[in-house]
């Protein structure tokens, strides 16, 4: 029988579990009933070592296998909910206002319960597997904040991974790539500040709405003329706050965005281009501008081992037909990005229907049909990384 298949018979508690993650979603650093929940059940299933509060609200449970092997990997799973209020009738819809799941950490923290649940019965494995259960991955770099709580002095990991559900690709496939997979993200705040005035006499004023509004046009040029066209990087002015309307010209505006890229030599690129262009721009209209460029996430590297072993374990559960290792990476950023800095590894996507809502929508809910595969992929992972000698 296939590893997914052997978790049948408790299939229906893990997605009960599931069910109740999303009916009671919580955000960065409030994941008190979730970790709790976590905490419980992977007592309750077995596990040889439970331990609370890293990074303000990680858990990380550790389970060895049968055999003598001091080698040790890291499984990781993330908990926190999004500010967004649900728009689905489904039964289990969330119950805090304002508040959801929806980009599916409630099922892949309850995969990951699955798996711990599963290893903790057979043990097939030569070694000791760390299961981390990080919190904030949306906003507050939970990864980062686990790491500096002394995650990996801890626990201490030759290998970490990590896996998303993705909607819009083939259900129940696994894909990856070697190299780059997901994109730093950085957040910019610009202040142009000029002399207010009334709009009936434009003269007498230093218009910073003016200024701003070609900062925004001259920063589209950073992409298409100063980044090389071989690589990628994304500059979007996503706010633009200025004045109160009628015939007043403001003393003060502000625009925000974000910049996305892969290389660091891009992300250099992009902030000093960015302070550069502002900078000018504001000189040219008699106005100043100050450019806060505040570097987020980094980019998310899978490494070349590593991602070969999660290849071979994914062909196991899935078949070799639904498994991509050259897939296109997004511009969407990961905090498992600061754990695959300190730790090879690699970070996977697991197909969960080509017909889904899309992460981070009203309307998202996780396919529960997906639980056995991501499961069985954990458990497969675990059996080739630490395979026990023959």
């Amino acid at each position: 029988m296939s590893i997914a298949g052997r978790v049948d018979p408790y299939l229906d508690e893990l997605v009960a579990i599931r069910h109740d993650l999303h009916a009671h979603p919580e955000i960065a650093f409030e994941e008190n009933r979730t970790a709790a929940l976590v905490a419980d059940k992977l007592r309750e299933y077995g596990v040889d070592e439970v331990h609370t509060g890293i990074g303000r609200t990680g858990v990380v449970g550790v389970l060895r296998g049968n055999g003598g092997s001091n080698r040790a990997i890291g499984l990781r799973a993330d908990m926190d909910a999004l500010p967004i209020t649900e728009k689905t009738d489904v039964p289990y819809r969330s119950t805090v206002e304002g508040k959801m799941h929806a980009c599916g950490h409630d099922g892949h923290t309850t995969m990951l319960l699955g798996a711990a649940r599963y290893l903790a019965e057979h043990r097939d494995f030569d070694g000791t597997v760390h299961l981390i259960f990080q919190p904030a991955e949306e906003r507050g770099g939970g990864a980062d904040f686990m790491i500096r709580d002394g995650l990996f002095e801890r626990f201490n990991c030759e290998s970490v991974f990590g896996m998303h559900n993705m909607p819009g690709r083939l259900f129940g496939s696994i894909a990856m790539c070697t190299g780059p997979i997901m994109a730093a993200s950085d957040i910019i705040r610009i202040v142009v500040r000029g002399t207010g005035g009334h709009g009936a006499w434009p003269h007498q004023t230093r218009d910073p709405i003016v200024a701003g509004a070609h900062m925004v046009t001259a920063l589209q040029s950073i992409t298409s003329r100063r980044v090389d066209p071989i690589y990628a990087a994304v500059v979007s002015i996503t706010t633009f706050r200025a004045g109160t309307g009628g015939s007043v010209v403001p003393e003060e505006i502000e625009l925000g965005g974000t910049c996305r890229s892969f290389l660091p030599e891009v992300r250099d690129l992009v902030e000093a281009e960015m302070k550069r262009i502002c900078t000018e721009v504001a000189a040219a209209f008699d106005v100043t501008a100050e450019v806060d460029y505040a570097r987020g996430y980094p980019t998310t590297v899978n490494a070349p081992e590593e991602t070969e072993l999660a290849a071979a374990a994914a062909r196991r559960v899935v078949g070799a037909q639904a498994v991509e290792t050259d897939v296109t990476p997004l511009m969407g950023a990961e905090d498992f990005a600061f754990m695959l800095g300190a730790r090879p590894g690699t970070y996977i996507w697991l197909g969960t229907g080509e017909d889904r809502p899309w992460l981070h929508a009203p309307d998202f809910d996780f396919n529960d049909a997906a639980i056995p595969a991501g499961i069985g992929y954990w458990v497969s992972l675990v059996e080739t990384v630490l395979p026990r000698p023959d």
